[in-house]
């Protein structure tokens, strides 16, 4: 589907994220809310180095109380088991019924390293030298090849590999099972998974790619690179970075959806865009980009982006959760509608399919059965 001026339809998401929430009602309403927006998917943030519920389990419990909307938890594949992550994941594709998706993310303080006994982020001791947390950009390769496992395994159990034979008691069939015998720098995996194979395929992978050192992981594994920037020239200009090292990774670049990263304060009523967020906007703060002004200006300054051919589509983070969101779904977004750049209902059930990507299809089902 096109816009008026022939570019692609909008891609909108938002963050859940809320400080000091406890309890499952609020995140229910956010995305429900978000839901009757028609956005493709909502974040929720979660790391090691603050205290706060575990962004997977939380949208595990949203996920039977929505029916269309995108669910993407942070999951940090520093310190952690990624058979155990990609049954997690997969499990939330299951029970969303293919609506589930992982923004990859690091971990890269020795704080967070000692949480944990066994795996840390450090380099080995030796003596008279003082430790030092291992670059950000092997923290990073190891993301991809969590990526890079995750799929293998999802891929581990083909479709129909779980079958009831009531006459023999077969609960599976082994010609669809396959070890990955995968080796990275820091783990290795055998596989297969224990959990059958997502709806989806392959739940879909976000990764912020703001910070250079997470560019190639986003070009080489993401479906959604998030770009948090100040301006469209910078926007396109990531944009088309991503998109030329995807290609040489032998990827379709059509494949990779870009959104910019943006904060946004609509306040408490309509009004004109607070100087240096309208036009070209927004202005940069220390949390990234941000918007000051109304729903209008909002919409307005995403139209110019698009028009400009600078993103695939936004990411918003409320600054005010309830607020924000209810004024963005009500406001900007019913004005995207009718002005056509964005879709007025959800083209399908899956994460995938509103995002218009294809269902991948399993490797080791394409080699003929062999591993």
């Amino acid at each position: 589907m096109t816009a008026p001026h022939g570019r692609a339809l909008l891609h909108l998401a938002a963050a859940l994220d809320q400080r000091a929430a406890h309890d499952a009602a609020s995140f229910v309403e956010q995305a429900r809310l978000a839901e009757r927006g028609v956005l493709d998917f909502v974040t929720l943030g979660d790391t090691f180095a603050r205290p706060g519920l575990d962004a997977l389990a939380v949208l595990s419990r949203v996920a039977p109380v929505t029916c269309r909307i995108g669910l993407v938890p942070t999951v940090t594949t520093t310190h952690t088991e990624p058979f155990h992550v990609q049954a997690a994941v997969a499990t939330l594709d299951w029970v969303s019924r293919g609506r589930a998706g992982w923004q990859i993310d690091v971990s890269r303080t020795e704080a967070e390293a000692r949480l944990f006994g066994r795996r840390t982020s450090e380099l080995p001791d030796t003596p008279g030298r003082v430790t030092s947390p291992r670059p950000v950009d092997a923290l990073w390769q190891e993301a991809g090849e969590v990526a890079d496992v995750a799929a293998r395994l999802w891929d581990s159990r083909e479709d129909g590999a779980e079958t009831r034979d009531g006459t023999t008691g077969r609960i599976g069939d082994r010609n669809k099972l396959h070890q990955v015998d995968f080796e990275g720098g820091t783990f290795s995996v055998k596989g297969p998974s224990t959990v059958p194979r997502p709806p989806q395929g392959h739940p879909v992978r976000v990764v912020d790619a703001t910070e250079g050192a997470a560019r190639r992981t986003a070009a080489r594994y993401a479906d959604v690179a998030i770009v948090r920037v100040a301006g469209p020239a910078q926007a396109r200009a990531v944009r088309t970075e991503l998109r030329d090292t995807a290609a040489a990774f032998g990827r379709d670049p059509d494949d990779l959806r870009v959104l910019a990263g943006l904060g946004v304060d609509l306040g408490d009523g309509e009004r004109a865009a607070d100087p240096g967020h309208g036009g070209g906007g927004p202005r940069q703060t220390a949390q990234g980009p941000q918007y000051r002004g109304g729903p209008v200006g909002l919409a307005e300054l995403i139209t110019a982006w698009h028009r400009a051919d600078a993103a695939d589509g936004f990411h918003f983070t409320p600054v005010e959760p309830r607020r924000d969101l209810e004024r963005l779904v009500n406001g900007t977004v019913a004005l995207l509608q009718h002005r056509g750049l964005f879709r007025t209902f959800y083209p399908g059930s899956t994460l995938r399919e509103h995002l218009g990507l294809a269902r991948p299809v399993n490797r080791y089902a394409v080699a003929g059965g062999s591993s």
